[in-house]
């Protein structure tokens, strides 16, 4: 993608974003190099495409032919519209995926969509996405339960015999759940996963395939990094699947590479349809979509790695990966900033918890859903809080909240140097609450689950 090209269009199109430069004083006659480019005002929700009506933020004042909604992480919902183009260009991640992972140009496939569905973003897109392929010469057949247990229920045992492989498509805890909880051969499907929407450890991702019956992790479960703006932003492929857990057994290596002592998502995307800058530890992108973005900076604390500079630093420290992989650059995303907690002044990440909660002495006893907090007692003292679900059928037990606490206490110190050197000793062992499955305060079922108060 040429970004100043696309900037060019854009301008010329789109009435909010013309709107948008002239506030800034921007002449677009004037923005000709790369380097003036970056020089270009950062767009966001606040100051963008929240503040203009939806149809002038669209090609030529024209909203396309179909919205989605998102939430957000304010709960205020946002309208995406999409149009068939979108799709297709989408449709090339999905493919990516189905194709170097799951092998599925050969193999008859169902493909299970486990996505909300109605006016959700996730859901009817990635219906439409898989459809694609199917329009492509791809064997695949889709079938959209949703989050609907009951309909998952339904229709797995009773479509999943007439294919060679069978894939569900949902975000990461859901799709753990659903294996956890419910008495299916998994391993008689030849069962892949596709997930979206939230960083998991390599822990996860093992555990989950052992109990899925996936024989291989690296090629069985892929994750896509996506935004309700504009759609599937990257993908993981076995390369980047592999390299994720060569860092992920090397803690002070994916510091040196990161920055930071928790792991992000790393996935491959395509320069011909995203372009990819870093502004102080997160990203912007542009990318043409239903309101095209110029610029947009989501939040999402993260970094790009070129290709070369990649390889490059896993080969000086031993590693050959055997995938060979795109030759495309990679981009790593942690999340949003504000689902941390601070602690003692050290920041305290979702994934450290998780991975203690991943470890084979307690993870046949959770589900890995978790709520951390700091909370004060009565005389104004500090504890780290974790508010932990149980497996359905587990009642609260001491040994079990022990086990748990010692478990997440283990991890956070190899995994996070900081909550290691800044809280005192004495205040490291994390308070642990447990919860029955599906407890309505803290883990309410349907509900989006929020890991940080």
């Amino acid at each position: 993608m040429d970004p100043v090209e696309l900037f060019h269009q854009v301008a010329a199109t789109v009435p909010a974003y013309g709107r948008f430069l002239a506030e800034h004083g921007v002449e677009p006659s004037k923005i000709v190099t790369l380097a003036d480019f970056a020089s270009l005002p950062m767009t966001t929700k606040e100051n963008y495409t929240s503040r203009h009506p939806l149809p002038d933020l669209c090609r030529d004042g024209v909203i396309g032919d179909m919205i989605a909604v998102s939430s957000g992480s304010t709960g205020v919902p946002s309208f995406w519209p999409r149009s068939v183009g979108d799709e297709r260009v989408i449709a090339d991640r999905f493919e990516e995926v189905f194709r170097d992972s799951f092998d599925a140009g050969e193999r008859r496939t169902l493909a299970v969509v486990c996505f909300a569905l109605g006016t959700w973003v996730g859901g009817l897109f990635t219906v439409a996405c898989c459809r694609h392929l199917a329009e492509r010469g791809y064997p695949i057949t889709v079938v959209a339960p949703g989050t609907d247990r009951r309909e998952i229920l339904r229709v797995l045992p009773e479509l999943a015999p007439h294919f060679d492989q069978v894939v569900l498509l949902g975000y990461p805890p859901f799709l753990k759940n659903v294996i956890d909880t419910e008495d299916l051969p998994w391993a008689d499907w030849n069962v892949k996963l596709v997930t979206a929407g939230e960083v998991f450890s390599e822990e996860w991702r093992a555990l989950v395939a052992e109990r899925a019956g996936i024989a291989d992790p690296v090629r069985g479960i892929a994750s896509l990094y996506g935004t309700a703006d504009a759609g599937v932003l990257g993908n993981e492929t076995p390369l980047s699947v592999e390299l994720r857990r060569f860092l992920a057994g090397r803690p002070r290596t994916a510091r040196d590479l990161f920055g930071e002592s928790r792991l992000p998502t790393l996935v491959q995307y395509d320069p011909g349809v995203r372009f990819f800058e870093e502004h102080e530890g997160t990203l912007l992108f542009s990318g043409d979509n239903g309101v095209p973005l110029i610029r947009y900076h989501i939040a999402d604390e993260g970094g790009v790695l070129p290709y070369r500079d990649l390889l490059s630093f896993v080969r000086e420290r031993g590693f050959e990966p055997r995938a060979r992989g795109p030759e495309r650059p990679f981009v790593y995303v942690f999340g949003r900033s504000h689902f941390t907690v601070s602690y003692y002044g050290a920041n305290v990440y979702p994934e450290n918890i998780a991975v203690g909660l991943e470890q084979p002495e307690v993870s046949g006893a959770v589900t890995g859903r978790f709520v951390v907090e700091v909370a004060e007692d009565e005389r104004r003292d500090r504890h780290l809080t974790v508010t932990v679900e149980l497996m359905p059928g587990e009642k609260p037990t001491d040994e079990v909240a022990q086990a748990v606490g010692a478990s997440i206490h283990a991890q956070l110190l190899r995994l996070n140097s900081e909550f290691a050197a800044y809280v005192p000793k004495q205040q490291q062992m994390p308070f642990i609450r447990l919860r029955e499955a599906g407890d309505p305060e803290y883990f309410p079922p349907g509900a989006k689950h929020r890991y940080t108060r």
